[in-house]
């Protein structure tokens, strides 16, 4: 693990592999860490590539360099996290590659950035926000599924969170990979737990449910990129969407998506839960070897 400086962030990553090895970063969710990619990360260093797994805004020991700087968990913000950490690492494109709040910073940063991306892989789907519409209700199963989502728009939330995070994050973790052995699901919560004791973490969070809600306004920065988001502009990069078929989170996976990329685009579909790298790495590290074959013949 090491750090490196972006103009907002102190930023914590894992750098695996050759540093003359196709750039992949990998991006984790919440409530997750880099540990998602432990077993990913060696099979994609056997195919050649250098692998950036980096703690998200308000993880484990990433830190703001500034007490001003908005605490924001929004789309824009984690997908411009990607291209500042991409900046000050010397690269010109990667492939990216994520899960949860990772698949929706790589989706964000491969329609806002696409000269940047050289490819995605993404769980699940189209993963932009559509901050008007989940304004709206959704069928009562899947609200029913999102109370967390519900509980982080009062500050009865954010206390749940202060008091007793591991609690509420490991009912998610058994909620949303109910087919995941319990032994190995417990033994890999606690190692993601450790980077949930972030200052920032709770804020971070907080803000991020609340903005993709509606219920907070975003940065004041990112107002334009945001305003692009809302478009829901196309992904013409080489893609591979991936749906777990166990996750509750996501009923009917991502079907309908396939209208927002105008590139190579591949749907694959897995029995397992939400934790899709942890449950199975091996398709997952599959899926970013394709696109990056998908990736080298465009060139």
């Amino acid at each position: 693990m090491q750090p490196i400086k972006t103009k907002l962030l102190e930023v914590h990553y894992l750098d695996l592999g050759p540093r003359d090895g196709w750039p992949v970063i990998l991006s984790h969710g919440f409530p997750y860490s880099p540990d998602a990619y432990t077993s990913v990360a060696p099979i994609l260093q056997k195919a050649g590539a250098r692998v950036i797994v980096p703690y998200t805004r308000g993880y484990g020991p990433t830190r703001f360099l500034s007490p001003s700087t908005m605490r924001s968990g929004q789309q824009a913000a984690l997908a411009t996290d990607i291209i500042a950490l991409m900046d000050a690492l010397g690269i010109r494109k990667a492939l990216l590659a994520g899960f949860d709040w990772g698949g929706l910073a790589s989706c964000a940063a491969a329609a806002l950035f696409p000269e940047r991306v050289a490819g995605l892989v993404s769980y699940a789907g189209y993963d932009v926000a559509d901050v008007q519409g989940q304004k709206h209700a959704v069928e009562p199963a899947l609200e029913r599924v999102m109370w967390y989502q519900h509980l982080f728009q009062s500050e009865r939330g954010r206390e749940c969170l202060v008091n007793d995070r591991r609690a509420l994050c490991k009912l998610l973790w058994e909620e949303w990979s109910p087919g995941w052995d319990s032994a190995s699901r417990d033994a890999e919560f606690e190692k993601s737990a450790k980077a949930w004791d972030n200052e920032d973490w709770v804020d971070v969070v907080m803000h991020c449910y609340r903005f993709h809600l509606g219920n907070e306004k975003g940065d004041p920065g990112l107002e334009e990129l945001e305003g692009r988001l809302a478009t829901k502009p196309v992904i013409d990069v080489p893609t591979i969407t991936l749906d777990g078929l166990e996750d509750p989170l996501k009923p009917g996976g991502s079907v309908g998506h396939a209208k927002y990329f105008t590139g190579r685009h591949e749907r694959r579909e897995v029995r397992c839960g939400h934790a899709f790298p942890l449950e199975a790495p091996e398709e997952f590290a599959a899926a970013v070897i394709k696109v990056q074959e998908w990736s080298q013949s465009l060139e």
